[in-house]
């Protein structure tokens, strides 16, 4: 997974060529939906929707896209668990007084809140992935310099989205070369070696930055970076996908009402 980074493979997915205009509409339309609904079905929809987008019209590895929902997905089961166990409410199923001022409940509406938050996270996640996986940060970058957001702020974040794949690519190439000296063969050589991996990595991170600098003095550097993002023409079957799937998941949110699980 570090080894292929997600802007590669937005630069290589099936959906490369399609309005980057149409694709943010898509994701940021879906989170805005699950957001809005009041039911655990609209964002399982969506999620469904989006995955098989991704899988069979981005093509993208399945193996990957689930990597990409393993931290999020403990942790959303971590918080459902909370939500469940202290929220109470009404139908008790199991009850534990811990202390007098502290138990722990499992209720119908407890668990009715759990799993629609986590069919939340769900939607969320997968409209953020659709959006990760199939637009490159150079094309965004250009959608926000016509959304006219200030030039420091885009070359700020510029300046840090490089930044964060020279820390990567020398993390690699560190962790590699321990690995292949048993760097992490004992518990001690494993903290060694990782407190060697910090240090080494903010050495590299702290030179790059000084490349950097010296690079834009080099090129004359006036206060504006070049966007090198890809304009892509709106076409009418993805403009038309587009538009169907996000008024048939508006009168999916608008139907479902406040419908639960059980």
């Amino acid at each position: 997974m570090y080894e292929e980074l997600l802007e590669d493979i937005a630069q290589k997915n099936g959906l490369r060529e399609v309005n980057t205009n149409l694709k943010l509409a898509a994701g940021l339309g879906a989170i805005l939906l699950c957001l809005l609904s009041s039911s655990y079905f609209p964002p399982l929809f969506i999620a469904l929707i989006l995955t098989g987008a991704i899988l069979f019209l981005a093509r993208i590895d399945a193996k990957i896209y689930a990597e990409l929902f393993i931290v999020p997905l403990w942790f959303a089961i971590m918080s459902v668990a909370g939500i469940i166990l202290i929220s109470g409410g009404h139908g008790l199923f199991w009850r534990w007084d811990i202390l007098p001022s502290f138990s722990l409940s499992i209720t119908r509406d407890s668990i009715n809140q759990g799993f629609f938050v986590f069919c939340r996270v769900l939607g969320g996640m997968s409209a953020m992935c659709f959006i990760s996986l199939t637009t490159p940060m150079t094309d965004i970058f250009t959608i926000f310099r016509r959304c006219k957001v200030p030039e420091t702020v885009i070359d700020l974040m510029m300046i840090i989205y490089r930044t964060i794949f020279i820390l990567m690519d020398q993390v690699i190439q560190i962790y590699h070369a321990q690995v292949m000296r048993l760097g992490y063969s004992t518990w001690s050589e494993s903290l060694h070696s990782f407190s060697s991996l910090c240090g080494a990595a903010f050495i590299a991170s702290w030179n790059s930055g000084e490349d950097l600098i010296r690079a834009m003095d080099a090129r004359c550097y006036e206060g504006k970076f070049a966007v090198l993002g890809e304009t892509h023409p709106v076409e009418r079957i993805p403009c038309f996908a587009v538009a169907i799937f996000l008024v048939i998941s508006t009168a999916v949110v608008i139907a479902s009402g406040n419908y639960t699980i059980i």
